[in-house]
């Protein structure tokens, strides 16, 4: 892995962090999240304040600065473009397609990107619901939420479903929990026990781990 293609999975993952909700990401998380050593990451957080990517608070918050997040936007909007392209023109499973956006959104010239970007039509979302940036930058979240804090009673289409466990994905694909699919809040079993709702009016009993992966329309 060379220097620049590091410096973009550290902004990406920074900007990753905070896109979906408000806590700040320190080294430890940021760290945990890229499966480094924390002093691996300590020192690479003091390269990216030293070229003004970011600015860190020592043991604290890591925020990026206007320059870091537009090259995350930047490679945020290469990643899911990929991941939609595989999907849609190659025939790849939602759950399938991180790893191989991982290593071409390095490897893409941005006439490539655009050129896919056009013949998907200009697609806003990926497969996993999450929004593509425009090539301005520009990026618009839904009006979401999580499945693990909405009330009883709530309805709403699902909008995102996080993708960092393709065992997860694969067992809701396999429940019909898709992007888009009508799910409403039952109830919370008691107890600390499952939460009880229905996809597109079948019942279906959600495990803590899915319902904190699941964002429905607010």
């Amino acid at each position: 892995m060379n220097g620049s293609t590091t410096v973009e999975d550290y902004v990406k993952t920074i900007y990753g962090h905070t896109e979906w909700q408000p806590e700040s990401i320190t080294p430890s998380v940021l760290a945990a999240r890229m499966g480094l050593a924390a002093s691996s990451v300590t020192e690479m957080v003091k390269k990216l304040a030293a070229s003004g990517l970011v600015t860190h608070v020592p043991y604290g918050a890591i925020t990026l600065t206007d320059q870091g997040r537009a090259l995350a936007l930047r490679m945020v909007r290469r990643h899911r473009l990929i991941e939609t392209w595989l999907v849609e023109s190659f025939g790849y499973g939602w759950d399938e397609v991180h790893d191989e956006a991982e290593v071409l959104e390095h490897a893409l010239s941005d006439r490539m990107l655009d050129a896919i970007s056009r013949q998907l039509g200009q697609p806003t979302r990926d497969p996993h619901g999450d929004p593509i940036p425009a090539a301005d930058g520009t990026v618009r979240l839904p009006d979401a939420v999580l499945l693990s804090q909405a009330s009883d009673g709530h309805r709403g289409a699902v909008v995102r479903i996080s993708d960092r466990n393709p065992e997860l994905l694969r067992w809701l694909d396999e429940h019909a929990v898709r992007l888009d699919a009508p799910i409403e809040v039952i109830e919370r079993r008691p107890f600390g026990g499952a939460l009880a709702v229905l996809v597109d009016g079948h019942p279906l009993d959600l495990g803590s781990d899915a319902a904190a992966a699941i964002w429905l329309a607010a």
